[in-house]
């Protein structure tokens, strides 16, 4: 194993104090760095918090700040962060119209935020379940919230700025989760610093369809094909899991597991947009990098987003984070 560590125990801690001084004009760390929360609070705003394992980064933190996040809680690698956490983070960033959490639907976040949620006053929740590669998996029970969660916070971002209420915000994020869709494919396994090495084992001319954003198995493992092939798969997957709803507008995303250069994600771009135009898909936004990530896993996933006339306005709105920045 090679990663720039000093020590395994200390990763995140050392991890999270550097973020938190690289963007010390948008973020402040919490007590006993329990979450990241926006450095400036909007008054009678609600407040959106989500959280998660680290090892996906920017994926929390990186989506704290103007027109997304108000805090984010991140646990141990790949590990749910703990009810105090994110009760903690509600008591300090809600500024008066309550707080909803979103949440991937994985067992231990989806435990462990509904706990918080239940011990804390005014609490919503949305959980993010886009991920159409398997129905049940190793850590949950229905399908996995993955990529399409950034798209969830973007939107509801933007209309917590614009003063949505919380009741109206769970139900926008309600329905654009179910706008969404994902599926992944690996290259590589990625590597746990507490394991020391790879969390599964695949040939060099292997991938993984479907993979999970913590190397969790997939659809089928498969030799490793064209860029186009494995475009179509995970297109036609999505389409017709969308079924009717797969025609007009969308988000079109690309998303890196952190050990992919972008040279290749453009060209899965640009392969994933060719399938998804010969579907009735027309693309029209997109989003392309590294957002939520698997450590080191070689692969990226595909995220479409069927978008309205509101639904568009609101992912255009400003943002202003370390992950995510136009408009401002």
């Amino acid at each position: 194993m090679k990663k720039f560590i000093n020590a395994v125990d200390t990763v995140l801690t050392e991890s999270l104090d550097g973020f938190a001084a690289a963007h010390s004009d948008i973020v402040t760390l919490g007590g006993g760095r329990k979450f990241i929360r926006r450095k400036v609070l909007k008054p009678n705003k609600v407040a959106l918090i989500s959280g998660g394992g680290s090892g996906h980064e920017p994926l929390h933190g990186g989506l704290v700040g103007h027109g997304m996040l108000d805090a984010a809680c991140p646990g141990q690698v790949f590990t749910s962060p703990t009810p105090d956490q994110m009760m903690e983070a509600a008591a300090d960033v809600n500024t008066g119209a309550g707080c909803l959490f979103i949440v991937k639907n994985y067992e231990g976040d989806v435990m462990n935020f509904e706990m918080a949620a239940e011990m804390s006053e005014g609490v919503m929740q949305v959980v993010t379940n886009d991920d159409v590669a398997v129905e049940d998996s190793l850590y949950t029970t229905g399908r996995r919230g993955v990529a399409g969660t950034l798209v969830v916070e973007k939107i509801l971002g933007a209309a917590a700025e614009e003063g949505l209420a919380l009741k109206e915000l769970k139900q926008l994020g309600d329905k654009v989760n179910r706008a969404t869709r994902s599926m992944g494919v690996a290259l590589t396994s990625c590597t746990v610093p507490a394991a020391g090495k790879p969390n599964f084992e695949i040939g060099d001319d292997e991938m993984e369809f479907g993979v999970g954003i913590h190397g969790e198995p997939g659809r089928r493992r498969a030799k490793l094909l064209p860029a186009d092939a494995i475009a179509e798969e995970i297109c036609a997957a999505i389409v017709g899991d969308l079924g009717a709803a797969a025609k007009g507008d969308a988000l079109l995303f690309v998303n890196g597991f952190g050990g992919t250069p972008s040279m290749e994600l453009y060209l899965m771009y640009n392969s994933a947009r060719k399938m998804l135009e010969k579907h009735g898909v027309r693309i029209a936004r997109s989003l392309v990098g590294s957002y939520v990530t698997s450590l080191d896993m070689a692969g990226c996933s595909i995220t479409l987003t069927m978008l309205d006339d509101r639904t568009a306005k609101l992912w255009d709105a400003p943002v202003y984070t370390a992950a995510l920045r136009w408009g401002m």
